[in-house]
C-alpha cells in the first residue's frame, strides 16, 4: 500500500485528483441497495415516503452535528439538573436514540469508525496517530461520499480527529471547500494549565464560538448558491477538556445543585486491564496538584463535585453555539429542506466506578447522546429558534424536557449506523455491506441504515415482522508490554459482556482462543456496571451466550434483523 503520510503533501494532492476523478465511476459499480429494503407502500399519508420521493428528486441538505467527549448528560435524556434547552428542542422534533452506542471510547478511532462506516478492525484505527488511508485503505467518507454526489462539502471545527490520525482533517478527499478547524484564543501550553477554567469573554472569543460564527456565516453566503445541496458538518470541541467556557455558565449550576456519581470506586471484582489511570485528566496541572490518597487516586468530593460542574457548564456553553447555527438553518431558509443529525463522539466518566475521561470499556464511556431530524417526518415543525440560558428569567423548566414516546426509542443503535441512514434519507444509492475483507473496496459499509426504526418510532406503516438488531459491538486496545490486548465488548438489552484477547496485527482480529479477562454487567440490575458478574457460578450459562454473540460479531446480528424484514 502506498504510504500517502511518508510521501508528504504532493502524493497527497496528486492521489486526492486521481481519487476525485475516478471515484464516481467506481462507487456506480461497488453500490448496492443491500441494506434494509423498502416494505412500505407509497401513499400521500405516508410522510416518510413523501419525503424519499422528495429527495431522489431534489437533494436534501444535511447539517452534521457533533459534539466532543459528550455523554448523554442532558435534558432530553432525562438529567433534569442540566441546562441545554437547543438541544432539548432538537431532540422534541427528532428520533431520539436512548441506546446510541460509539464504536470506541477514543476521539480518533471512533470519528474513523463512523464516518468510513466501517468499524476498528476493518480501519485498523486504534490510537490518535494512525490514518486509516496509510494502515488500512483507501475508504470512502461519508462527506466525501456526498461531494462525490454533488454537494458542497464543508467541514467546521472538530469532526475528524486533527492531525496525523485524518491526514489533517483529510481534506484533500473529503471537502470541497477549505476546512476551518476554528481559532482559539489560547495556545496548546496555556491550555493545560488548568482542566477547570471559567474565563471572561468580554473581548474575547472561545473556539467553539468562531465555530458557529463559521456555520453561521456559510449558511448565509450560500443563499446565493441554493442549486446546489450542501452537507455541512459542525464540530463542537466542548465538553472536551480543559473545560473553558464563558464564566457566566458556572451560575446555572450552582455546586449546591452538583451530585457525585453513585458508584466512586472501582467496580467488584473488575480485572485490572480494564481500568484505565485518566492520564489524560491528570495531566492538567490543577489536577495534579491535588492531594489523593487510594491507590486508585480517588479525588476528594469537592474537587469531584468542581470537575463535574465544569462539565456541566461547558456543555450548556456548547449547547447555545449549537443553537445559534440551528437558528441559522431556519432564518436563511433551509429547515424545511435540510436532515439534521446530532452524535457525541463518545461517552465521558465523571467520577463513575473510580474513572474519568473514556479510554474504557464500560456503558459510561460509550454510550452517546444521539437524534435524527426529518423535516415532516420526526416533526411537523422543523423551524429553530434560538434559546438563550442566559437571558434573565430564563425557566429550565419550560424548555427542558424528555421527547413523547413517539419521538424516541429504546432499540440498540450504534454511531457507525449513521453513515447508511444519511445515505438513504438523502435519495443517494445505498452502499453495499462490507465483505470480510475490504481494503481494496472504496466504498462499503459495516452500519445498518435506522429508516425502518424511524418509521416503527414514528408510527407510519409499522412492519409487525421487523425485530431490530439485538447488539452493539465496540472496543478498546491495551497493552501489555509490546503485546496488543484488546477489549471486545458487545451490549445486550439486558447485559454488557467484555472479553479481553491477546491481537493478532498480522490478521488485524482478535484471538478469542487466548482470553485473559471477562466483564460481565446485568444492567436491569445494576445499571452502573459496578458488579463484575464473569465468573459468579451461577451466571455462566449468561456468560456463554453472550460469549457466542461477541464471537459471531456485528455480521450475525445484522443478518439475523434484515432476515426479519424478508418476512
Amino acid at each position: 500500500m502506498v504510504n500517502l503520510v511518508d510521501r508528504g503533501s504532493l502524493l497527497l494532492l496528486i492521489c486526492a485528483a486521481v481519487v476525485t476523478s475516478t471515484l464516481a465511476g467506481q462507487e456506480k459499480r461497488q453500490v448496492h441497495h443491500t441494506q434494509a429494503p423498502t416494505t412500505h407502500t407509497h401513499t400521500d399519508s405516508d410522510p416518510l415516503a413523501a419525503w424519499m420521493s422528495s429527495a431522489s428528486k431534489s437533494k436534501p441538505n444535511v447539517l452534521f452535528l457533533v459534539a466532543d467527549d459528550l455523554r448523554p448528560k442532558l435534558g432530553c435524556y432525562g438529567d433534569t439538573n442540566m441546562v441545554t434547552p437547543n438541544l432539548d428542542n432538537l431532540a422534541s422534533r427528532s428520533v431520539m436514540f436512548r441506546q446510541a452506542f460509539a464504536q470506541v471510547a477514543l476521539c480518533a478511532p471512533s470519528r474513523t469508525s463512523f464516518l468510513t462506516g466501517r468499524r476498528p478492525d476493518t480501519t485498523r484505527v486504534y490510537d490518535l496517530h494512525d490514518y486509516w488511508r496509510t494502515v488500512a485503505g483507501n475508504f470512502t467518507t461519508l462527506p466525501q461520499y456526498f461531494k462525490n454526489h454533488g454537494y458542497i462539502a464543508q467541514g467546521v471545527g472538530k469532526i475528524f480527529h486533527p492531525g496525523q490520525s485524518s491526514g489533517k482533517d483529510d481534506q484533500h478527499y473529503s471537502w470541497n471547500r477549505d476546512y476551518y478547524p476554528g481559532d482559539s484564543p489560547y495556545s496548546g501550553h496555556e491550555t493545560h494549565k488548568a482542566a477547570y477554567r471559567p474565563v471572561d469573554t468580554t473581548h474575547t472569543k472561545l473556539r467553539d464560538m468562531h465555530i458557529a460564527d463559521f456555520a453561521v456565516n456559510f449558511l448565509r453566503d450560500h443563499a446565493n448558491n441554493r442549486d446546489q445541496p450542501f452537507f455541512l458538518a459542525v464540530g463542537f470541541i466542548k465538553p472536551h477538556l480543559p473545560f473553558i467556557f464563558p464564566k457566566e455558565y458556572l451560575d446555572l449550576y450552582p455546586l449546591s445543585n452538583i451530585h457525585l456519581a453513585a458508584h466512586r470506586t472501582r467496580p467488584t471484582a473488575m480485572p485490572d486491564i480494564a481500568f484505565s489511570s485518566a492520564g489524560e485528566i491528570r495531566a492538567f496541572q490543577d489536577v495534579a496538584a491535588v492531594p489523593t490518597t487510594t491507590s486508585d487516586k480517588i479525588f476528594p468530593d469537592d474537587f469531584q463535585k468542581t470537575l463535574r460542574r465544569g462539565y456541566s457548564a461547558a456543555t450548556s456553553y456548547m449547547d447555545a453555539q449549537l443553537g445559534r447555527v440551528l437558528k441559522a438553518l431556519s432564518q436563511y431558509g433551509y429547515a424545511d429542506n435540510t436532515i439534521i443529525s446530532f452524535l457525541g463522539d463518545h461517552g465521558w466518566h465523571l467520577g463513575d466506578n473510580a474513572e474519568w475521561c473514556k479510554h474504557t470499556n464500560f456503558e459510561m464511556a460509550l454510550r452517546i447522546p444521539m437524534m435524527l431530524s426529518v423535516p415532516g417526518v420526526t416533526s411537523h415543525n422543523h423551524h429553530f429558534n434560538f434559546i438563550d440560558a442566559l437571558t434573565p428569567g430564563f425557566t429550565n423548566n419550560n424548555h427542558s424536557q424528555v421527547p413523547s414516546p413517539d419521538h424516541l426509542t429504546d432499540e440498540l443503535v450504534e454511531a457507525i449506523d449513521l453513515y447508511p441512514t444519511l445515505t438513504e434519507l438523502s435519495g443517494l444509492p445505498v452502499p453495499q455491506t462490507c465483505p470480510e475483507n475490504s481494503v481494496h473496496v472504496l466504498t462499503c459499509l459495516e452500519g445498518t441504515s435506522l429508516v425502518p426504526l424511524v418509521r416503527q418510532v414514528r408510527n407510519i406503516s409499522k412492519d409487525p415482522h421487523m425485530q431490530w438488531k439485538q447488539a452493539a459491538f465496540s472496543q478498546y486496545e491495551r497493552r501489555k508490554g509490546q503485546h496488543p490486548i484488546m477489549g471486545y465488548t458487545v451490549r445486550t438489552k439486558t447485559h454488557r459482556y467484555t472479553e479481553w484477547v491477546h491481537f493478532d496485527t498480522q490478521k488485524w482480529r482478535g484471538d478469542f482462543s487466548q482470553v485473559m479477562a471477562r466483564e460481565l454487567y446485568q444492567h436491569s440490575s445494576d445499571p452502573y456496571e459496578f458488579h463484575n458478574l464473569a465468573e459468579v457460578t451461577s451466571y455462566s450459562d449468561t456468560a456463554n451466550q453472550l460469549s457466542q454473540i461477541l464471537h459471531n460479531g456485528w455480521r450475525k446480528t445484522q443478518q439475523d434483523y434484515l432476515t426479519t424484514l424478508h418476512h
